[in-house]
């Protein structure tokens, strides 16, 4: 519970990540310090329906648990919420272990933080490259400004190589990256923010 008005200093994965012998860059940023265009993509692009689900999004687990069945890959139908809860607390192996733990911690997380919480400690602690964690030090490692001043293309960028940070260039991306990013920046116009860059806000 501390965590939902502290800032998460360091993650199980940069531990390990350390422990490997890479470095460790991760300035903590407050959300409202974020460029709103990157709250916007990585929404758009991780998890559209956040602000409708309470932590899983059953329509998106039906898809990818269908497209198994029909034959396709098995892939995950993660939450930011679910994400979240993995990264600040669990190991980063896969494992069905793990995968009970991210869902029975995800519970709690969705009722005792705000969206807005959960969206501000995933984009602090993300990985975003070798060593790179955060929007700050990911904002600074590829396009060397602070993440206040990503621009729309580059936060969608940003968004697009999360699936693969340590194999896939916001800088320097190519053909796949570049495509996923437009189709990233296209949805994220769609993205509503609130005060403060705050996800899901009132209808009102």
């Amino acid at each position: 519970m501390a965590f939902r008005w502290l800032p998460v200093p360091v993650t199980p994965l940069m531990l390990v990540r350390v422990a490997q012998g890479e470095g460790l860059r991760h300035d903590w940023t407050a959300l409202e310090s974020i460029a709103p265009a990157l709250v916007r993509a990585v929404i758009a692009s991780e998890d559209a329906r956040f602000c409708t689900h309470t932590g899983f999004d059953w329509r998106e687990i039906r898809t990818a648990w269908e497209d198994w069945q029909d034959g396709g890959r098995l892939r995950g139908a993660s939450t930011i919420s679910m994400q979240t809860a993995r990264s600040v607390f669990l190991w980063p192996n896969r494992d069905a272990v793990r995968k009970a733990a991210e869902v029975a911690l995800t519970v709690p997380l969705e009722w005792g933080w705000s969206k807005r919480r959960i969206v501000e400690v995933y984009l602090n602690v993300a990985e975003w490259g070798p060593g790179v964690y955060g929007a700050e030090a990911a904002a600074r490692h590829h396009f060397g400004v602070p993440a206040t001043a990503l621009t729309p293309t580059q936060a969608a960028r940003l968004a697009a190589i999360l699936p693969a940070p340590r194999t896939w260039s916001a800088a320097a991306p190519g053909e796949h990256v570049r495509r996923r990013a437009a189709t990233i920046q296209a949805r994220a116009r769609h993205v509503r923010l609130g005060d403060r860059n705050a996800p899901c806000p009132d209808p009102s």
